[in-house]
């Protein structure tokens, strides 16, 4: 089981590098996939290091957690996205529902369930 949910956590975060690689050289798509759109130079600024941090620290920390046998490194990735999660939350209540709200919302809300759970059946060496 552990080795299960480690090879997940591990391929997941490859898909936020993959999210991260888009904002920093193709922004203009990140942009595009998360219904963003940047206001000149500053914005593709902000794009590519405000989301390519974001997502890099999140899948780094993941990856670093996993390949270092170290969940403790979870914990990282847990508080940006849980934060992310609730602020989602505060917007719905306060922005009402957009188009669909809830994907981005369960990828973080499944990311989350699955790094507790690395933590959960962790094997110290």
């Amino acid at each position: 089981m552990a080795i299960a949910v480690r090879s997940l956590i591990a391929l997941l975060s490859l898909l936020y590098f993959y999210v991260a690689a888009t904002f920093l050289f193709t922004p203009l798509v990140g942009a595009e996939n998360f219904a963003l759109e940047p206001v000149g130079i500053q914005g593709m600024a902000t794009l590519r290091a405000d989301f390519g941090a974001y997502f890099l620290v999140t899948g780094g920390a993941m990856l670093w957690g996993t390949a270092a046998n170290r969940p403790m490194l979870y914990w990282v990735a847990i508080a940006i996205l849980g934060i992310t999660f609730v602020v989602r939350c505060f917007s719905l209540m306060v922005d009402g529902v957009g188009a669909d709200p809830f994907a981005p919302m369960a990828v973080e809300a499944v990311t989350i369930v699955l790094l507790l759970t690395g933590m959960k059946v962790h094997k110290p060496p």
